[in-house]
């Protein structure tokens, strides 16, 4: 849990406190494969987790309309502070695509659900002993 940090504005430590009330998801919480969901004002985008930082991520009609490979930096506030490696409601998405120079920040996030990769169970074997 966040503390107010006296060398931050007062802005700045309630962005922080309003982002955990709010709630989000940590990149590093999650495991490979994990599917997002993610509603802004304008969209709405689902990215695969893969690991670290990158994502396969579609759903914009301009940036993204099929899956492409990308990295995600975090969340902001619509300034340049941000929230990294952390996807936000309330916050705007800030990712790196690969055929532009500079990040794409989405509108607002309304909601986002997250959908954990199923554990495949492999067939079991059954001993016959006579």
């Amino acid at each position: 849990m966040f503390r107010p940090h006296a060398n931050l504005c007062d802005q700045i430590n309630h962005n922080i406190v309003q982002s955990e009330i709010e709630g989000g998801v940590f990149l590093s919480d999650l495991q490979p494969r994990t599917v997002l969901l993610i509603q802004t004002q304008h969209h709405c985008y689902a990215a695969v987790f893969l690991g670290d930082n990158r994502a396969l991520l579609w759903g914009h009609p301009k940036f993204c309309p099929r899956p492409v490979s990308v990295s995600i930096v975090g969340s902001t506030w619509g300034g340049t502070m941000l929230k990294s490696r952390f996807v936000g409601r309330g916050m705007r998405l800030e990712f790196h695509h690969p055929e532009y120079s500079t990040p794409i920040i989405t509108s607002p996030i309304q909601a986002i659900d997250e959908r954990r990769p199923q554990v495949q169970q492999r067939g079991k074997r059954e001993t016959v002993r006579q």
